[in-house]
């Protein structure tokens, strides 16, 4: 690509040259004169000398049709310049004289030996001596290079380079052309380097990235095949469980048909037998009434009974035999039909269990069914979250941006690197920039001479209304907090004096008039207000300002403190020798005690925190080490844990009370005492009127007519000290079945 670049402005200067300035050179061209004379005739023409190193002087030219002329441009001036169109550049820059080559024009005339003849004549024609040292050169200089060095092509391309440089000190009537030509592309492919230079750490980030991204859709993949075929299979085998139901069930009609065919088989022989029974019945008739006959005639040749009284007897005979005749039809046409009770009773048992079992059976396929029509829905989720998921690796994939490079920020926090290594140890990005904020805000507020008041409306609180500039104290942060703690001792000591509750901002700005006076009071205030809300980082000063702002219950502060204060007892208890030190089953067991509502994990989460400074061959804790603060009001990791776990546990809880709620815009105070009960049946009254007045926000007299907004009654519930009295109904269930198993 370098050496093309080079090789077209030297044909497009070569190409120029048959179109200099001035016409004397036409009529050099026409003369009959050798190769070196025309060359000679058409430079003293242009006022020039082309002459290369060790050459002898050359010049293009122009082959065209007898009366066309190329010696100069065309006397019209201002158009640009053009070939005739029956004419065409020769291919040497010189040529011998008389040679014409014609491109269009093909006379007929002409045999073919000749234009044979021709031909040849061009091609043994022989290239100019200065083309052939030029070339000579160029030949050498590439054989010399080392082509397998990475910028084998810039070495490539300075022989021609120095050609195109000879050119241009050689033709000087067209140097400033050809060194503008030049320059422009060399500020072309200076351009480009920068341009690739530019772009390698693009395409080396591009690489890393499409590399890890296809390492993360290969391992989706993955995932999503062995679910898929986890899936199949169970597919393939509730498919064979419902073939076997259907052969089943295909038996089982086999046998109802077979036996209703014996039933039929039965009835048959039974009316047969039905049939056989009435002709015995009248032969049996027939063979009594004549053994009657007999008996009568013997009895009247052997007694000579009275006629009228056997006449009689006859007639009651035949009496008797038509009632009985009588009932037997009756019987017969009543229970004609009618199978033994013992039959029927068998068939009926039979036909009871037949049917039970179908039921039995039918529920079964249709639990199988629904079970499979779940399955085919999951299955259809799973792929539509699977194509959504595809879809934002996608966008993530074209929007993603690489992690910022923290160990910058060493530079400009003051302590240098070490300050910044401890503070960045364990923490977050979104954990960094809060902090980031935190030491931008120090130095801003240390920069601060003076405070703008709030001014002395009702919605100011109580603690900041001022109209004016207020002077900033400039407080380290161990000055503030151990002002913060000071006012905790104060309030408390009064409060238990006093038997009352007091409000905190209130407390908070006669505590401050009372020891740096009225005057100086808005001072302190607004600079440990700023203070506060700078530092959320630090546990004193955030929840000193989440209470103070409204924005937290003050009962929350003193049940964590209560928690804490329970714990460190506990553990005492538990250390007979007063070594300050357990072990860590009596560690473990120790806090079992005082949270027994605690679940394995969040145990195990207290016993890694407090053993962080140990080996793990040691197993000696060090229990007061872990209630120990520095000077700026820093616990210790172990009390920071049970502080997130009871946030977490008070959201879980609350999240079981919303789900409890369902789906209620507005609740009263009845179905919120039920919806505590349902998630924590071992409440007991006390606890729950203190939890509704708190929801509610008004005495327990008042409660009942209020309705409230879950979202608004959550909230207050979120803002107190709300803790879960006995074990949820979801663990004791789990519990029991684990017992049961």
């Amino acid at each position: 690509m370098a050496a093309s670049c080079w090789t077209r402005p030297l044909r497009r200067a070569l190409f120029s040259l048959g179109s200099g300035p001035g016409r004397a050179g036409t009529a050099a061209a026409r003369g009959r004169t050798s190769a070196s004379g025309v060359a000679e005739a058409a430079m003293a023409a242009r006022g020039g000398v082309l002459r290369g190193p060790g050459a002898s002087p050359w010049r293009r030219r122009v082959n065209s049709a007898p009366g066309a002329s190329y010696g100069g441009p065309p006397r019209s001036a201002g158009r640009p310049f053009q070939l005739s169109a029956r004419g065409r550049w020769s291919t040497w820059p010189a040529f011998a004289s008389g040679q014409t080559v014609l491109q269009n024009h093909k006379p007929c005339c002409v045999p073919k030996e000749r234009k044979s003849v021709n031909k040849q004549a061009l091609l043994t024609i022989p290239k100019p001596r200065y083309l052939e040292q030029l070339e000579s050169y160029l030949r050498k200089e590439l054989q010399s290079l080392d082509l397998t060095k990475k910028n084998s092509q810039e070495l490539k391309l300075q022989p021609y380079r120095e050609i195109f440089e000879f050119f241009i000190d050689n033709f000087k009537t067209y140097k400033p052309l050809l060194s503008a030509i030049k320059n422009e592309y060399e500020v072309t492919l200076a351009h480009q380097k920068e341009m690739i230079h530019a772009l390698e750490p693009l395409k080396a980030m591009d690489t890393t990235v499409s590399e890890e991204y296809t390492q993360q859709i290969l391992a989706l993949q993955e995932k999503e095949r062995a679910e898929i075929n986890m899936l199949k299979q169970e597919k393939q085998h509730l498919l064979k469980f419902i073939d076997n139901m259907k052969e089943e069930k295909n038996s089982l009609e086999i046998q109802v048909e077979h036996l209703q065919k014996s039933l039929a088989e039965e009835y048959i022989r039974y009316l047969n037998e039905y049939h056989a029974r009435k002709l015995l019945l009248a032969n049996m008739n027939e063979m009594h009434n004549e053994q009657l006959g007999l008996t009568l005639h013997q009895v009247q040749d052997v007694k000579s009974e009275d006629v009228v009284k056997l006449t009689l007897a006859l007639k009651i005979a035949q009496q008797d035999l038509t009632k009985a005749q009588v009932e037997l039809n009756r019987m017969i046409a009543d229970y004609g039909d009618v199978v033994p009770r013992r039959d029927f009773e068998s068939l009926e048992k039979k036909y009871s269990d037949l049917l039970q079992e179908m039921k039995t059976q039918q529920k079964d396929f249709d639990q199988l069914h629904m079970e499979y029509d779940m399955l085919l829905e999951i299955h259809r989720e799973t792929a539509e979250e699977r194509n959504n998921v595809f879809i934002e690796l996608q966008e993530v994939q074209r929007s993603c941006t690489p992690r910022p490079n923290w160990a910058k920020c060493s530079e400009v926090i003051p302590g240098g690197a070490d300050r910044w290594s401890s503070l960045v140890e364990g923490k977050t990005s979104d954990q960094l920039v809060d902090m980031l904020l935190e030491e931008i805000g120090t130095g801003v507020l240390k920069e601060r001479d003076v405070f703008l008041g709030w001014g002395k409306g009702d919605n100011v609180p109580v603690y900041l209304r001022y109209e004016g500039e207020v002077r900033n104290k400039k407080l380290s942060k161990k000055d503030v907090v151990t002002i913060l703690k000071d006012v905790w001792r104060e309030k408390i000591a009064l409060e238990q004096q006093t038997g009352k509750r007091s409000s905190l901002p209130e407390f908070f700005l006669s505590y401050l008039q009372k020891k740096y006076g009225d005057a100086a009071a808005m001072e302190w205030s607004y600079t440990l207000y700023e203070n506060m809300r700078l530092y959320q980082s630090n546990h004193v000063m955030s929840s000193f300002y989440d209470i103070l702002t409204g924005k937290v219950g003050e009962e929350q502060y003193h049940g964590q403190n209560q928690l804490i204060s329970n714990l460190q007892k506990e553990l005492a208890a538990c250390d007979s020798s007063n070594t300050g030190s357990l072990t860590s089953e009596q560690f473990s067991m120790a806090l079992r005690e005082v949270f027994p509502l605690k679940k394995n994990d969040s145990i195990q989460e207290l016993v890694d925190a407090s053993r962080y400074k140990l080996d793990s061959a040691e197993d000696l804790i060090s229990y007061r080490s872990l209630f120990n603060e520095d000077e700026e009001g820093n616990a210790e990791p172990f009390i920071t844990m049970i502080r997130n776990q009871y946030e977490s546990e008070k959201h879980e809880y609350l999240r079981e009370l919303k789900s409890k709620l369902g789906d209620l815009i507005e609740v009263n105070a009845d179905d919120l005492r039920t919806a505590f009960c349902a998630v924590d049946p071992d409440i007991d009254d006390q606890t729950l009127d203190i939890y509704i007045g708190l929801a509610y926000q008004v005495g327990k007299e008042q409660t009942d007519q209020d309705v409230l907004p879950v979202e608004t009654a959550l909230e207050r519930l979120l803002a107190g000290d709300v803790r879960r009295v006995g074990p949820s109904p979801k663990e004791e269930s789990k519990t029991d079945c684990e017992e049961g198993e």
